[in-house]
């Protein structure tokens, strides 16, 4: 499961039990240097929800009573998924979140999916560290179009990832436009990338952006299509 082999287990957390009070909460986050950490019950398998230490400062500021339990504070007390929730699912619960706690398949804590993690999952999946370039192809929603841009890209070069945004727009409008993300492999010539990027156009695909990943730089921007940039862009 891919979800699985990305959590960080319960065994190597900071965590408080559910009986410790608000200034046993703020020493155990003092100590371990986090900014939240999950409370579980005593048996250390039940998810109550998460503590935050700005939370407990806020609390203790305004000179209330620190012997309060801690979940006097807790947080995120529903926002969990499961081992096995479809990955789309995580991306809605963690959103706002420094991390999200999972649970095993019969409801108890596994651990937490941190955004670090996913963040690196995602750089691996678009090869970020051993690709060469990043093309994003813009088309329309119809039919066919990603299985014919794929031919046209391998016919020169094999593609090291591939990634679909503005999906969610598609139910939206006929007049759709996807963005097609395509990562080359290393060792891929800039010839190579001129050569792929005229067959893409004179199939009617617009090369929207070219990112050099070795470079670091934007080598064609979105704001000027079909242009080669002889700098980097500035953020």
């Amino acid at each position: 499961m891919l979800i699985k082999s990305l959590v960080i287990k319960k065994d190597y957390l900071t965590t408080v039990n559910e009986h410790a009070t608000l200034a046993e909460a703020l020493e155990t986050l003092e100590d371990s240097g986090y900014r939240c950490v999950p409370i579980l019950d005593d048996t250390g398998t039940i998810f109550r929800g998460n503590i935050y230490k700005m939370h407990i400062y806020r609390h203790k500021s305004q000179g209330k009573d620190m012997d309060l339990p801690v979940t006097h504070l807790l947080k995120n007390a529903t926002k969990t998924i499961k081992v096995n929730s479809p990955f789309f699912k995580v991306f809605f619960t963690i959103k706002d979140l420094p991390y999200i706690s999972v649970l095993d398949e019969s409801g108890k804590f596994y651990g937490i999916l941190t955004h670090s993690r996913l963040l690196d999952m995602l750089s691996d999946a678009w090869n970020l560290k051993t690709g060469s370039y990043v093309l994003t192809v813009l088309t329309d929603n119809s039919n066919g179009n990603l299985v014919k841009m794929a031919k046209i890209i391998n016919k020169y070069s094999n593609i090291a990832g591939t990634m679909s945004l503005d999906a969610s727009t598609a139910q939206q409008s006929h007049n759709f436009v996807r963005r097609i993300l395509f990562t080359l492999p290393a060792g891929v010539s800039e010839e190579t990338l001129k050569t792929i990027v005229d067959k893409l156009e004179h199939k009617g695909y617009v090369v929207a952006e070219i990112e050099d990943l070795q470079a670091g730089m934007t080598i064609m921007s979105d704001e000027n299509p079909g242009v080669y940039l002889n700098k980097p862009i500035n953020d």
